[in-house]
């Protein structure tokens, strides 16, 4: 019997930006706290063991992709453990979230920033990337990723979520040497752990830059660009070159021209603009994009207006991802999720 190719696959075909039989999609926090499998799973189990737990973080990983169906399965995990080595003490506390109790604030803070190998700090990431990709169809890649350099440093920096990034935002503008000292070497940790998840068995690698719709034009330039675009260019040529990167942020659709210069094959796109309007500007071989998550939480025909609506604009053409623009909220109902893969596969159907 031939072992399938995965590089012949839809949904690697697409990050290409090679015409496909149908449209693949996946899906932003596909694994996660709205399916009853999941917390299943966890029970009680504190979330940062979760994500450590090499069997745990499988088995959600492949829940998901055989509950959907969907074409590409990701990594369960959390962009914030990377900076566990770094010398920060992470938590996940309950009604909270992420909380880090020894944030970077000080030159002297960012000199304790250690640069070690994922390798070796972090080996329950290819322990679960060998178990899923034993347990997935033959078929279906494997995505990992890590935090975009901005949005890993910010959190650092605030130690948890912010809605002003006023520490992040006072180190950029006040001490920007400081500043690109310590992206400098959040930057070295984000190529080291994504070319780990490449040479463990992942198929294709997403960059998120979920805090970068906070920043200006002029600040991205300054502040972020040199950084992101040296991971992706480094990243580039992981595994031969031949593992396709995803780029994607939220929040501010004038940054996108910028992050498509700074690199990655295939650009994520949020709800918040056209998503062909992005192709056509930025001219990328490929998207990724990009139905409002909520919408998922309303009416059965309410989500197939608006996906028909974004595979109508986009017509076929040969690149397109069907995806979120962020992630699964925790309120939306499973059914939902299946009819919105479903009704992706039947409308694009071109075999």
């Amino acid at each position: 019997m031939t072992m399938p190719d995965l590089n012949e696959t839809t949904f690697l075909r697409a990050c290409r930006g090679e015409p496909t039989d149908y449209t693949p999609v996946w899906l932003y926090r596909q694994a996660g706290r709205y399916m009853p499998e999941y917390h299943a799973l966890k029970g009680n189990t504190p979330s940062l063991d979760f994500f450590k737990t090499p069997h745990m973080a499988a088995q959600a990983t492949c829940d998901a992709q055989r509950i959907l169906g969907v074409d590409a399965a990701i990594l369960f995990a959390d962009l914030l453990p990377i900076l566990e080595p770094m010398g920060l003490r992470l938590d996940y506390l309950p009604g909270i979230g992420p909380k880090i109790d020894n944030p970077v604030r000080t030159s002297d803070d960012i000199d304790s920033v250690s640069v070690l190998p994922a390798r070796e700090q972090m080996p329950y990431i290819a322990e679960a990337i060998t178990l899923i990709n034993q347990e997935l169809p033959e078929d279906v890649p494997l995505i990992g990723f890590t935090g975009a350099p901005f949005t890993l440093a910010s959190y650092a920096i605030e130690g948890q979520g912010s809605k002003n990034y006023v520490h992040a935002k006072r180190m950029m503008h006040a001490d920007s040497s400081a500043w690109h000292t310590l992206l400098e070497k959040i930057t070295d940790c984000v190529i080291d752990y994504g070319r780990f998840q490449i040479e463990s068995g992942v198929a294709a690698l997403q960059l998120f830059d979920s805090w970068i719709g906070t920043l200006s034009l002029t600040d991205y330039r300054e502040f972020v660009f040199p950084h992101t675009k040296r991971a992706f260019t480094e990243l580039s040529h992981a595994g031969g070159g031949e593992v396709p990167l995803i780029h994607f942020g939220t929040g501010n659709p004038a940054l996108l021209p910028l992050m498509a210069e700074a690199g990655g094959d295939v650009l994520g796109v949020d709800w918040r603009t056209n998503l062909m309007a992005v192709w056509e500007q930025t001219g990328v071989n490929a998207v990724q994009g990009n139905l409002d998550p909520i919408i998922l939480c309303s009416s059965v025909s309410a989500i197939e207006s608006a996906t028909r609506q974004i595979l109508s604009d986009v017509d076929g053409k040969p690149g397109h991802i069907f995806n979120l623009g962020h992630g699964i909220v925790p309120e939306t109902p499973v059914d939902h999720v299946r009819r919105l893969v479903e009704l992706v596969h039947e409308c694009t159907d071109r075999r």
